[in-house]
């Protein structure tokens, strides 16, 4: 598709508006201060960390996006294995600790979660963040996916915008019975693995581990050997890549998006047969995968990083059907001939996200500067392996840029996932 077509055009007007501003990241690092601020009054939690991951840490979040916090016990060196009732028991101080600081809003415990968590409302931008205890698999999940954000530099794009529509589709709220972000980014890998020629390799070329059962030991140890590996097997697959340069998927944002909704367009119909494996970065037969049996599920995901965990395990039969027609009904009119900026924008943003943004000049986020935050503590910074091991970015054609090896594509790494320790109580 022309780069000068309507859909072409309507994506670079959305894309402004929906990618974090330098005041967003702020707000962000601020909240992750407040928290900080509180889990420091709480005697059970001396000498916690509090640490981002989520969509923040991987740089996939638009400006309304949420916030995710892990509270990291420490036990020495050493991964800790916190029991869900001790959990409970530090979330519940936590609960009260923000109560007593007032600068939240709408707290909820949901206890009997399979991970425990707090759920707030901030009065900051009314940013929602969800607080759990000893999140480390989070926290590298988010990592991963920083790394293979940092692979094509549409990916990105393609995942902001995919959310957005679905947030206007009303299919992005797990409580409800539709796809979460996590799975929705899940989503958007598979797509770009299948496509011809792919651009993302299977996850299992970038990291053949299992990473839910790997991260034990020494947790500077672990992260290093995580890193490292997704590192070397990145800068493999980019320089494989640069040498079958003709083969490079040169697709447009418009062809990518439009072949995302045409692809998952009979998701219900598919789902009762075949469920999606981003580890072999392919369709595979509910019937062969004896970890997907019996078939209790409306759809499956299964999470590369935590096979065989399901990330659409929350999706219904009803919204399952939803979801499909709104990806029919997406396609069919990005693909039409007769479509306008005004019927385009309708489909893929949030019509009120549209007049406050457009009265107001929006920074496009790509590099957030050096934000200069209140007090952060910081302890360490976590080098990604587009930094430590030089990982070239590829700009949206697919063509990698040499002269920028040492920098990574996105907004400063080391903002993103630094950790805030408790100071000792006094």
């Amino acid at each position: 598709m022309s780069s000068y077509s309507p859909v072409e055009q309507t994506l670079k007007t959305i894309l402004p508006l929906i990618n974090p501003t330098k005041d967003d990241w702020a707000v962000r690092f601020h909240i992750i201060e407040d928290v900080r601020d509180a889990v420091e009054t709480v005697e059970s939690l001396r000498g916690a960390t509090v640490e981002p991951y989520g969509s923040f840490v991987s740089n996939l979040f638009t400006r309304w996006g949420d916030l995710d916090i892990s509270i990291e016990i420490l036990t020495g060196s050493h991964i800790s294995n916190t029991a869900k009732k001790q959990k409970q028991s530090f979330l519940a101080d936590v609960l009260q600790a923000l109560r007593c600081k007032g600068t939240c809003r709408k707290l909820r415990f949901n206890s009997n979660a399979r991970v425990p968590f707090l759920k707030l409302e901030h009065n900051l931008q009314s940013i929602t963040c969800d607080i759990s205890i000893n999140n480390l698999l989070g926290q590298m999940k988010s990592k991963l996916l920083f790394w293979i954000n940092g692979i094509d530099g549409r990916f990105r794009d393609i995942v902001l915008l995919v959310k957005e529509w679905a947030k206007a589709h009303n299919i992005n709220e797990s409580k409800s019975g539709s796809l979460n972000s996590y799975c929705l980014s899940l989503l958007v890998i598979f797509h770009f693995q299948t496509c011809v020629p792919a651009i993302l390799p299977p996850l299992k070329e970038l990291y053949p581990g299992d990473l839910a059962h790997e991260l034990k030991g020494v947790r500077t140890d672990a992260e290093k050997h995580i890193e490292g590996t997704c590192a070397v097997n990145i800068n493999r697959f980019l320089d494989n890549r640069s040498r079958a340069s003709r083969q490079w998927n040169r697709s447009s944002l418009s062809d990518l998006l439009i072949s995302f909704f045409a692809k998952f367009s009979d998701i219900d119909v598919r789902a009762l047969e075949q469920g999606i494996n981003l580890f072999s970065g392919q369709w595979e037969d509910i019937g062969s995968n004896m970890a997907w049996l019996p078939r209790t599920f409306a759809l499956y995901v299964e999470d590369p990083f935590e096979p065989p965990a399901n990330t659409a395990r929350t999706v219904t039969n009803n919204h399952l059907t939803r979801m499909a027609d709104a990806f029919r009904a997406t396609h069919n009119i990005l693909a039409s001939s007769d479509n306008n900026q005004a019927t385009l924008l309708a489909t893929l943003i949030r019509q009120d996200r549209l007049l406050p943004l457009t009265k107001s000049p929006v920074r496009n986020s790509n590099m957030p500067g050096n934000y200069n935050r209140i007090r952060p503590q910081v302890n360490r910074a976590v080098p990604s392996p587009s930094q430590s091991h030089q990982i070239p970015y590829t700009t949206n054609n697919g063509r990698s840029n040499k002269a920028n090896m040492v920098r990574p594509m996105q907004p400063n790494h080391n903002q993103a996932q630094q950790i805030w320790r408790a100071r000792p109580n006094t």
